[in-house]
């Protein structure tokens, strides 16, 4: 690679986890906290450890230690699994995160429970978004979630929220159900909210109907890096030969495929189709 080229990558994986960082801890000291909400993932279950020894036993813990220590072994497992640069810069957001949540000061926007719920997990959403948009994470169980994103092409998000159920179940034991059900608004908010930022692993399958199938494959060469499939196709109305060109592209590469496909053929026909489940080969850049 470039040498240019990856040193502004890992400026950007710095600066991106260094925003989404900042943003996670305000939202934990100015939402979560305020709220009394357990966020899930090790950030909820660091929270809940800090209630549990402050209520039963008089002891205020911070937030850094529990944090890194329940961070250390993903983060080993990320290393050897998922990718050196990518664990550093995200070992680097943890502790950032971890150290700025106990140094920023506590400053509640509202007391309404339910506002705090929703908009305080978009917020969480759109922390851990960036953080995975600049090639980083926010550490805990998205490395598992980039695991099998990367390595084995599944969207795990939604088993993740329903993990965290095992941290509202505690929760909601001991410190009351009216705080753990309003906190799985917030990590369904917040996992919504990933979602539609975050696209880099959705799928879909692009078919094109063109009379220009060179000038379209090459467009999706050059854009995605991926091969496509000729078929030729017989219009049932005008009985005219035609080309049909399928490939498998993700969601966000489509977007910029369809307009290059219309410049390389303005009369093409194109249909993307959501893809959920995908076997073979499939080229995927190295994101990590």
């Amino acid at each position: 690679m470039n040498p240019k080229i990856d040193t502004k990558r890992e400026a950007k994986r710095i600066i991106f986890g260094l925003i989404g960082a900042v943003i996670m801890a305000v939202n934990i000291k100015t939402f979560v906290r305020a709220g009394g909400l357990y966020p899930g993932g090790f950030n909820g279950v660091t929270l809940l450890f800090q209630t549990i020894c402050d209520r039963f036993f008089d002891i205020a813990v911070p937030f850094s230690p529990i944090s890194l220590a329940l961070n250390a072994i993903p983060a080993i497992i990320s290393f050897k699994a998922i990718g050196k640069k990518f664990t550093v810069i995200t070992s680097l957001m943890i502790v950032a995160t971890s150290v700025l949540t106990d140094m920023v000061p506590a400053i509640p926007i509202t007391q309404d429970i339910l506002l705090i719920s929703v908009f305080g997990g978009l917020i969480n959403g759109v922390a851990i978004s960036i953080a995975l948009i600049g090639g980083a994470s926010t550490g805990g169980t998205d490395f598992i979630a980039i695991y099998f994103a990367e390595k084995k092409n599944k969207d795990v998000w939604n088993y993740i929220l329903l993990a965290n159920a095992v941290v509202l179940l505690v929760a909601g034991y001991l410190f009351g159900w009216d705080k753990a059900l309003y906190s799985i608004i917030f990590q369904y908010a917040s996992t919504q909210m990933i979602h539609l930022l975050y696209q880099t692993y959705k799928k879909v399958t692009l078919f094109v109907i063109t009379d220009e199938p060179e000038a379209v494959y090459q467009a999706i060469y050059e854009v995605t890096n991926h091969s496509a499939t000729e078929f030729t196709a017989t219009g049932m109305y005008s009985n005219e030969k035609r080309k049909m060109i399928y490939s498998v592209v993700s969601t966000m590469e489509a977007k910029v495929l369809t307009q290059k496909v219309m410049e390389a053929d303005p009369h093409a026909f194109v249909n993307v189709v959501k893809t959920d489940t995908l076997v073979g080969r499939f080229y995927q850049k190295e994101t990590y």
